[in-house]
């Protein structure tokens, strides 16, 4: 069911392709053809992850979903769009989209009161533009065989003990920037640029690659701790070439003895010019309830939203998550400051630079 469309833009914009997957009816979106019972859906979300939701939402309802998924672009195709955008819902997989498409102003308020009942305050736009629908944690990945530590906390990462010992991404990717705001947040822009470049320091190569790469480095014995998302763990296990990394590392939970591990979210947002309001209200509405946390947190390994709903087994295996209560709009808020840190430490080019 995978197809390639390619749209063209206004004269102004430039041509581009986007990767397609459609649930239920035949996609083209058309603008003009607003139909009853039925609600269309850009996702950046794994088609995987979303399709049991999906499927149970339409048998619940009746409500026909149209669904494409890309992993980039969708915000850009909602700009290009305007107000002829099918779009009714955004899913994201993190949170620095549904930031930049709030930005973009491709997105509209929902002020649902099941949808303020049911997300905290921290976890939600204080306009009601965006809704946290799952939480990671950004966790350490630690040498079984080469740590000992049990407990580490952020700030410690920048200790000269574990010089040569970390491997992690790019400093620039969204899921580091998020990080490094988080401790703008908590210690001022002077101290994070300190922590930020002690950590630097003790990295055993560049930022390169995902979450998973470093953990593999971890297995090989370039480094001993790898910074990433919880869910990788669960996605390693499921893979036999990357079992024996997942094997390889245990899971410490950063400040769990103090503020708390860092969270990011996938979530959703209201799109700008959404023509099936109605049955959009009803998707993120559902997307709320009990059942559908229940579905979506035990098909992507990741924690629930809503007070109640417990995480899946092989979650609650990795120990218990006590969560950085920070806001996540102070965390909006500082992203672009984290980002000229990353690139006045000249973070990413890599220990010795």
């Amino acid at each position: 069911m995978l197809a390639t469309f390619v749209m063209a833009r206004t004269a102004k914009a430039k041509r581009w392709a986007l990767p397609v997957l459609t649930f239920g009816i035949s996609l083209g979106f058309a603008a003009h053809a607003v139909e009853a019972a039925e609600v269309n859906v850009y996702s950046y979300r794994e088609p995987g992850l979303i399709k049991p939701l999906i499927e149970n939402f339409t048998a619940k309802t009746g409500i026909k979903v149209n669904s494409i998924f890309a992993k980039d672009g969708l915000v850009e195709r909602m700009q290009a769009e305007g107000a002829n955008s099918p779009a009714d819902v955004l899913l994201t997989n993190e949170f620095g989209l549904l930031t930049r498409a709030k930005e973009a102003g491709v997105t509209a308020a929902n002020t649902s009161p099941e949808l303020a009942a049911a997300i905290p305050p921290a976890l939600r736009d204080p306009e009601n533009h965006w809704f946290g629908l799952t939480r990671r944690a950004r966790v350490l990945y630690v040498s079984k065989d080469r740590v000992k530590d049990e407990t580490i906390s952020y700030e410690e990462l920048a200790d000269p003990k574990w010089k040569g010992r970390i491997c992690m991404r790019s400093g620039q990717h969204t899921y580091s920037v998020a990080l490094i705001a988080s401790m703008i947040a908590h210690h001022g822009k002077e101290k994070a640029e300190a922590w930020l470049t002690g950590v630097k320091a003790n990295l055993a190569r560049k930022p390169a690659g995902g979450d998973r790469e470093a953990v593999r480095d971890v297995q090989a014995g370039l480094c001993d701790i790898a910074i990433g998302n919880t869910y990788y763990m669960a996605a390693m296990l499921k893979n036999p070439e990357q079992k024996a990394w997942a094997d390889a590392v245990r899971i410490v939970f950063p400040n769990a003895d103090g503020r708390g591990t860092h969270v990011n979210i996938s979530g959703m947002a209201m799109a700008a010019h959404a023509p099936h309001r109605a049955e959009a209200e009803k998707l993120m509405t559902y997307l709320v309830s009990p059942e559908a946390q229940k579905i979506y947190s035990e098909a992507d390994s990741e924690y629930p939203v809503v007070a109640g709903v417990e995480p899946s087994e092989i979650v609650r295996s990795w120990g218990e998550l006590k969560a950085d209560p920070l806001p996540l709009k102070r965390l909006a808020e500082l992203r672009k400051e984290a980002s000229e840190l990353v690139d006045k430490v000249q973070f990413d080019a890599g220990p010795g630079s």
